[in-house]
């Protein structure tokens, strides 16, 4: 079992909560991979930088100053400093970005109303360079991947960070049985966002839809939820969405988050 986690930036802007997340992280058995983001923390950095952080609906606009900021502090900061958390607690790993050992291509995302600037869109599993992965894998190594790709042609492009765990998922599910972790600040999917035990122990698409419908997922969770969904889809064996602090109990199969799945 290839266990991929994706790591959100609330968890990472916490020292606390992340390090608690990677000791956890570290006993994982088996082969592993974990996908991070990092946007808080390069806001802030771009603003010490005197550079303001763009956004649109939430999606943040990457013009050429602001990609050599998450260049910086996505590839750098954020990236290395895990990797060196994480060989401190016994776990050889490395980081990388979407363009070591060629392993994510994108496209630079097409002006349409709006214009996302050197944002990269990953056209599907065959954009992912599955073999080097599973070379680094084979070495010994858990590689931690910074939500950069690249265009080949010289530049790096940035790229959501959930959308970058779900194709490498389903990529390596070519190979690998694969287990799909997302990790964020809450328990799971919530009935009641007001209520943090409210967690949905299975989500189908069914159910998924009356939660959509009822109003009780929205916003940030739904193209979260549409990605799950979608992987399961095209090959990927296990998706579970939960708590950073729940990490290790949900790679060992044990009750914690929620487990998306295609059939009650």
């Amino acid at each position: 079992m290839l266990t991929i986690v994706k790591i959100g930036g609330n968890v990472i802007d916490d020292p606390r909560l992340l390090h608690r997340f990677l000791v956890d992280w570290a006993a994982v058995t088996g082969p592993k991979l974990l996908v991070h983001g990092g946007g808080k923390i390069a806001s802030a950095i771009g603003q010490r930088l005197g550079i303001e952080p763009k956004m649109v609906d939430g999606r943040r606009i990457t013009d050429a100053e602001t990609l050599e900021v998450v260049t910086m502090v996505y590839g750098g900061l954020v990236n290395k400093n895990i990797v060196a958390l994480l060989q401190a607690l016994g776990n050889n790993a490395i980081g990388l970005t979407g363009a070591d050992a060629n392993i994510i291509k994108a496209e630079k995302r097409p002006v349409k109303t709006i214009d996302y600037g050197f944002v990269g869109d990953v056209k599907g599993p065959e954009s992912i360079n599955a073999k080097a992965l599973d070379a680094i894998l084979q070495a010994g190594f858990s590689p931690v991947v910074a939500p950069l790709t690249h265009d080949c042609n010289g530049s790096l492009l940035n790229t959501n960070a959930d959308t970058v765990a779900s194709v490498l998922a389903v990529a390596m599910a070519e190979k690998y049985k694969v287990q799909l972790l997302y990790c964020f600040e809450k328990k799971g999917v919530l009935r009641d966002a007001a209520d943090e035990n409210s967690v949905v122990e299975k989500l189908t698409p069914e159910s998924y839809s009356l939660m959509k419908d009822s109003g009780q997922v929205y916003a940030g969770m739904l193209p979260k939820l549409d990605n799950a969904f979608a992987t399961l889809q095209s090959g990927v064996s296990i998706v579970k969405i939960g708590q950073s602090e729940d990490v290790l109990a949900m790679a060992e199969g044990k009750p914690a988050g929620t487990t998306i799945a295609l059939e009650a």
